[in-house]
């Protein structure tokens, strides 16, 4: 079957290589009867691709059944797939049959395999190499024909050498790997994936369309989405039902993914490099926004001023107000030579045309486009705007404490 007719079947959306390289490797390993580990962090669809390659197997008619070995308390995960006898263990009343005699001929899924315990492990490792187990509380010997599937949201070979998960079991799932990749490493489906998430969301709630302006778009395409495509579906979710306005902009979008969720409550283990990159490349992108917003809201409020041809009796106000929006706008390196002035309505003989005055004295400074005086401009003015406390600096910045820590050390502030 073509990777085209895959997608449609199946309801995947995207045409990333690294996607269509993990289809066509279902798709190759499907009619086989080995086993495959599927790795990819938590929300990227390992267990689509379980599905793919069992309805595309010789075992597509049998049963399938997907367990979460993270979600089977320890002491109850061999009875749940192996069985048990009546007495085996307090509260075992009656004989039970475990999923891999239930599921005899169809395929297996064991999500978050990593989480299995190692005696479970050993017995899994019998049922992959010789088809046999034995019930818990029984001496006789069960066979079982099931294909098993596993997936993981973590470095089992990490896992393996700090001797949480077996050598022997890994090299044995591991026969085919099979990697998802994140959301972050297909930036050209994002867009494709966010349009039918809400289509599909506006449609069931009955609201209007949304569409996202030229910025929300790449703000969308340059976040790390750590949940991946459960965090997108998410996000389009909340935006179909809450959002009046429907021209979604990026400040809007802001909203939605916060500088404060990135790099934090991971849905697996990213290193820290990373996380840190991830936040500090939001924080940039926040500063330009507002950078936006205010230069829009001065020249409002100057072509207010121009408008109505000179100024009221609050003109001190105004000017308070000119000089607070420029001071907001700080320039790289805390440079702030430009100082507006009004001044009183001045009654000139020749002509009254010239109603008020707005002077505008400003030296010119050629602007840095260093991120690293950029970074080190927003800290300055985090840690005093709480007063030297770093960790509320560190939570106003969306990044942690031991990064803000680390940045003062390498910027030397």
């Amino acid at each position: 079957m073509e990777i085209q007719e895959i997608k449609q079947r199946f309801g995947i959306i995207g045409n990333s290589p690294l996607l269509n390289r993990a289809i066509n490797i279902a798709n190759q390993v499907a009619p086989t009867d080995i086993s495959v580990l599927i790795t990819g962090e938590s929300g990227s669809g390992k267990e689509v691709f379980s599905h793919i390659i069992h309805q595309m197997s010789p075992r597509k008619h049998g049963p399938f059944i997907a367990v979460n070995c993270g979600a089977i308390p320890e002491g109850t995960i061999d009875s749940e797939l192996f069985g048990h006898e009546k007495g085996a263990y307090t509260g075992a009343v009656g004989e039970r049959k475990g999923y891999f005699e239930t599921v005899n001929g169809g395929t297996i899924f064991l999500d978050e395999i990593a989480e299995m315990p190692l005696g479970t492990q050993a017995r899994l490792l019998r049922v992959l190499e010789s088809g046999q187990y034995i019930k818990v509380g029984s001496s006789k010997v069960e066979k079982t024909n099931v294909r098993v599937i596993a997936a993981t949201n973590v470095d089992v070979y990490e896992a393996v050498k700090s001797g949480k998960f077996r050598e022997d079991l890994y090299y044995r799932l591991n026969t085919v790997p099979l990697r998802i990749p994140p959301l972050r490493d297909r930036k050209e489906d994002i867009y494709l994936l966010f349009r039918k998430f809400t289509a599909d969301f506006t449609d069931k709630y009955r609201t209007p369309p949304i569409q996202l302006d030229e910025e929300a778009q790449q703000l969308l395409a340059n976040y790390s989405w750590p949940g991946n495509v459960r965090q997108l579906k998410n996000i389009a979710e909340q935006l179909a039902v809450l959002e009046r306005d429907r021209l979604i902009t990026a400040p809007i979008l802001l909203n939605y993914i916060p500088v404060e969720a990135t790099g934090r409550n991971l849905p697996m283990r990213l290193d820290s490099q990373h996380k840190e990159d991830f936040s500090e490349r939001d924080i940039l992108y926040k500063v330009l926004f507002d950078m936006k917003r205010d230069m829009n809201e001065l020249k409002k409020l100057v072509a207010e001023i121009i408008e109505h041809g000179g100024v009221s009796s609050n003109y001190a106000n105004h000017t308070q107000t000119l000089n607070q929006l420029y001071r907001d706008i700080e320039l790289p390196g805390g440079k702030q030579d430009t100082q507006f002035t009004l001044q009183h309505p001045v009654i000139n003989t020749g002509s009254n045309s010239d109603a008020f005055n707005i002077t505008h004295e400003a030296e010119e400074v050629e602007e840095s486009l260093s991120l690293v005086e950029k970074e080190s401009d927003l800290i300055r003015k985090a840690l005093k705007k709480h007063k030297g406390k770093r960790k509320l600096a560190a939570n106003e910045l969306g990044i942690s404490e031991r990064t803000l820590y680390r940045k003062i050390k390498e910027l030397d502030l």
